[in-house]
C-alpha cells in the first residue's frame, strides 16, 4: 500500500520518508501527485490540525494520507509557542529568527524545560483514521547550535547528550524525536489493523 504525505515541509518529508521507508512503508508526497492544496489549520489541538490536513489530502488523492502537526511547548512561556510554533513571532520570520525570538523571551528564565510534541494522523478513503502521538523532552539553551534538522532544533538540548537536536545525525534524531516516536506508534497501529 502506498501512502501520501500531507506535509509540504521539506524537513518533515525527509524525516518521515526516512523513518517510514525503514519500516517498509511506501510513501509519495503530495507534490509527487501534483496536489497543490492549502489546508487552513483551524483546529485547537495538534490532533485536530493533523486530521484536517490528512482528510483533505486523502480526499484529493484517493490514497491513505499521513499528516502530522507538531510543535514546541516551553514551560516557562506557559506552553508557547505550542500550536503556533511555525508562525511564532510572525509569519515572515525565518526558522533562525524564530529561534532568536524565542530565546529573547527566555532571557532571565531559570526554568528551561521544554518538549517537542507530534501527532500523526492517517486518513483512509474507506476506514476510520489512525491517530498516534509522540513527545521528546529536553530544555532550551541560551544560543543556537548545530546545522542539522530544522525549526527549533538548534535551541533544543537533548537530555544526556550535551547536543541540540540540530547537532544530532538524522539517524540519531529519528531514534529519539517526537516524530520518530509518533511514527513508530503509528506503525504499530497499522499492524494491529492488519495493514503493512
Amino acid at each position: 500500500m502506498t501512502f501520501v504525505l500531507a506535509t509540504a515541509n521539506p524537513g518533515k518529508i525527509k524525516e518521515m520518508r526516512d523513518i517510514l521507508s525503514g519500516m517498509g512503508i511506501d510513501v509519495v508526497t503530495r507534490k509527487d501527485l501534483g496536489i497543490e492544496l492549502d489546508v487552513d489549520e483551524t483546529g485547537t489541538t495538534f490532533a485536530q490540525n493533523a486530521l484536517l490536513k490528512a482528510d483533505a489530502i486523502c480526499k484529493a488523492s484517493g490514497l491513505p494520507a499521513i499528516a502530522d502537526d507538531s510543535g514546541l511547548i516551553v514551560e516557562a512561556l506557559d506552553g508557547e509557542p505550542g500550536l503556533y510554533s511555525s508562525s511564532y513571532g510572525g509569519e515572515e520570520l525565518s526558522a533562525e529568527q524564530r529561534c532568536a525570538y524565542l530565546l529573547e523571551k527566555m532571557q532571565n528564565k531559570e526554568q528551561r524545560s521544554a518538549k517537542f510534541v507530534c501527532t500523526i494522523v492517517c486518513s483512509f478513503p474507506d476506514d476510520m483514521p489512525l491517530i498516534a502521538e509522540g513527545e521528546c523532552r529536553g530544555e532550551i539553551i541560551a544560543e543556537q547550535r548545530g546545522i542539522n534538522g530544522f525549526g527549533y532544533d538548534p535551541i533544543f538540548l537533548v537530555p544526556g547528550t550535551n547536543k541540540t537536536m540540530a547537532e544530532l545525525s538524522s539517524n540519531e534524531k529519528n531514534q529519539i524525536s517526537h516524530r520518530g516516536e509518533a511514527l513508530r506508534s503509528f506503525i504499530r497501529l497499522l499492524n494491529e489493523r492488519g495493514i503493512g
